[in-house]
């Protein structure tokens, strides 16, 4: 068989994976009665915001298609574009349409079968995202890399699809986190700390909002952003190789090995990855008698350990050099590294320590969040250095590339782990909703539970890849730019280079502002539609008449469209209007910027709301006052600031950096003439 076709015919097998895993959880039963009512309209406020929104990405895209047709970059290029958007809006879509069927059969298993089999449904439905995820990414990427990705010449066309990817991972990223934190804040602000009820009391108006958003923006917002950072490490190491190539006489590439097998091993990597995370998800399966954390962790440790095996024999296949082996390996461990970094500071000793300051009120809570989130930040950041510096000595900047592609090429299970967490929360949600008892409650609260220490480490993984995707689509932007530009170099003695890298330092602040600020304002309106049903519907509060929830589900759909378009123009056009205004020095030193403050900026936020979060759900398990206590609204305080910054402002550094690294590298060519 024809190499290149692999990862293409992988991605079918992959589809055809996700679809099996479909059927199973859908064999499963949903309840009948008030779950299922509850199920159907979570499923319908999810499908309504998506249909919105896939409007107004529909809209976007055919404008941004329409300039790269038109431009000196050609029809191919625009094409490419459109694939990876098409690619990413159906992973995200479909990811989310499996775990809005999951979560309520996840509740009926835990009803009538126990722990394991409402294990085994939440983790089937969240392997749907990561099956769909893996599976398009080579499946479309694939297809256009044996089209025109072989040739050196015509390679910088499938730059597009990242573009592309990029583009709607940005609005799928935003929109969906301003939808669910500004519903999760108006329930608890009103619902918790008001009215004094509990989570997912079905009394509260924002609840089937809140859950419509853990699907919109943790499974669809969140396969989105992976999907991107996934593509996008495999294209960027493409280009490295492909200028690598350009610049060699004879087709070999000193010391690495043959150039094409270079190109293409990123595509066969990621291949090698979808088969671990397919068999690691028998693995799963067959632990789930065990306690979930063990079943999961086994899981996740046996598509890294998997994938590091066989790529040592694929490598060596191909006559690559051994350095390339090591700078994959390097890739997986530093994963997994800062997955247990994220870890410890969002579910270890740190947490305590937060929910402890909640006896001396809300203040002290939110100065250890914040100072646990900047201690977070270190052993990831030193974890990325050591990558680097470990991948490039082996097998130079195209090693770093490979790292970024060996810690994504195990997506489909990373994905399939952190998608499980919001099916769980659903599952509790509904739980509590439909009145199924204690003995329910306390099941699916354990999972929720490890869904959101998952969820934790899964955004924690999202950063480091994220980051070392875009620090090799910025290398592919230097190599691509040095070969057409002689002479050209990026000195930080440069005014233009240092101009660009304060604006790009500037960048991750104000889209972090912007995003917060978004929640703020839609968590206003969600807020004071609830207190008006509170107060004008009698008694709702005394559980004797039914929310108006399709209001509230409104009012978050609204608010999220209308407030996601600015950081999407943002991270389009910036890069754009530096480049061409100021020159390709200004742009890379732009990048450079915009990279390490939006690394630092989402490691901080994301963990510390992270910590928050498990912080509360610490006191609500009945220590240092338990449920009702001063310490437990300290931390609900807590908990409430921390939710746009872990779901929303932290998630969009990842997109936003990688949307202006990726759309700098499609108009290089265009900065070179």
């Amino acid at each position: 068989m024809n190499q290149l076709m692999i990862p293409p015919i992988l991605g079918v097998v992959g589809l055809i994976v996700a679809f099996i895993l479909y059927r199973v959880v859908m064999s499963y039963p949903a309840m009948e009665g008030k779950p299922s009512q509850i199920a159907t309209l979570i499923q319908k406020g999810a499908l309504a915001f998506m249909r919105r929104e896939l409007i107004l990405i529909a809209l976007s895209v055919a404008v941004i298609f329409t300039a790269l047709a038109v431009s000196g970059l050609g029809i191919q290029t625009a094409v490419s574009f459109l694939v990876g958007a098409v690619c990413s809006a159906l992973a995200g879509f479909l990811g989310m349409i499996a775990a809005t069927r999951a979560n309520v059969r996840t509740t009926s298993a835990a009803h009538e079968y126990g722990p394991a089999k409402a294990l085994t449904v939440a983790f089937y439905g969240g392997s749907v995202m990561g099956m769909v995820l893996a599976s398009l990414g080579l499946l479309g990427l694939g297809t256009l890399y044996y089209l025109f990705g072989t040739d050196p010449e015509t390679a910088h066309r499938i730059h597009g699809f990242g573009m592309g990817a990029g583009v709607v991972a940005l609005f799928y990223r935003v929109g969906g986190g301003i939808f669910t934190k500004a519903a999760d804040v108006g329930a608890d602000l009103v619902g918790k700390v008001e009215a004094g009820i509990p989570e997912d009391d079905p009394r509260n108006p924002g609840v089937i909002a809140d859950n419509v958003g853990d699907n919109v923006g943790d499974v669809a917002g969140m396969g989105s952003d992976i999907f991107e950072s996934y593509c996008g490490a495999m294209i960027a190491t493409v280009a490295l190789a492909t200028v690598m190539v350009q610049q060699s006489s004879t087709g070999m590439v000193e010391g690495l090995g043959e150039g094409s097998a270079l190109m293409g091993l990123p595509l066969l990597l990621s291949s090698l990855g979808l088969v671990c995370s397919i068999l690691a998800i028998g693995v799963v399966k067959a632990m789930s008698g065990k306690s979930p954390e063990v079943a999961l962790r086994g899981g996740t440790m046996s598509a890294a350990i998997g994938f590091i095996i066989l790529a040592y024999f694929m490598i060596g296949y191909l006559g690559v050099s051994n350095g390339v082996w090591i700078a994959a390996l390097v890739g997986a461990v530093g994963g997994v590294v800062i997955g247990l970094s994220t870890e410890y500071y969002t579910a270890g000793k740190p947490v305590r320590d937060i929910a402890r300051s909640g006896e001396t009120g809300s203040a002290t809570v939110i100065i250890s969040g914040l100072s646990t989130g900047m201690q977070s930040v270190v052993i990831p950041i030193i974890t990325i250095c050591l990558m680097i510096f470990i991948a490039n000595a082996n097998a130079e900047l195209y090693g770093v590339g490979i790292a970024a592609v060996a810690m994504l090429s195990t997506v489909g299970m990373t994905m399939a782990i952190d998608a499980y967490g919001p099916v769980a929360d659903n599952a509790g949600g509904i739980a509590e909703m439909a009145g199924l008892g204690e003995e329910t409650r306390k099941i699916t609260d354990s999972l929720d539970e490890l869904g959101n220490t998952t969820a934790a480490i899964g955004k924690g993984f999202a950063i480091g890849a994220a980051a070392l995707a875009a620090l090799t689509i910025i290398s592919a932007y230097i190599a691509e730019v040095s070969h057409r530009i002689d002479g050209f170099t990026l000195q930080i003695s440069d005014p233009n280079v240092l101009i660009g890298m304060f604006i790009g330092g500037v960048f991750p602040f104000l889209v972090a502002s912007i995003t917060m600020t978004a929640v703020g304002n839609a968590a206003f309106e969600m807020i004071q539609e609830i207190r008006r049903q509170f107060r004008e519907i009698p008694g709702l509060l005394e559980g004797k008449a039914d929310p108006d929830a399709a209001r509230c589900v409104d009012i978050a759909t609204t608010s999220a469209i209308k407030r996601m378009l600015l950081p999407a123009g943002l991270a389009v056009a910036g890069p754009v209007v530096v480049g061409f205004g100021m020159g390709a020095e200004a742009l890379g030193g732009m990048l450079g910027g915009a990279l390490l403050s939006a690394v630092l900026l989402a490691l901080t936020m994301a963990n510390a709301g992270g910590a928050w979060d498990n912080a509360k759900k610490y006191v609500e398990k009945g220590n240092f006052g338990g449920k009702g206590s001063e310490s437990h609204k300290a931390n609900v305080v807590g908990d409430t600031v921390g939710d746009p910054l872990k779901d929303t402002s932290g998630p969009s550094m990842n997109i936003l950096i990688n949307v202006m690294a990726i759309v700098s590298l499609v108009i290089a060519p265009l900065l070179g003439q």
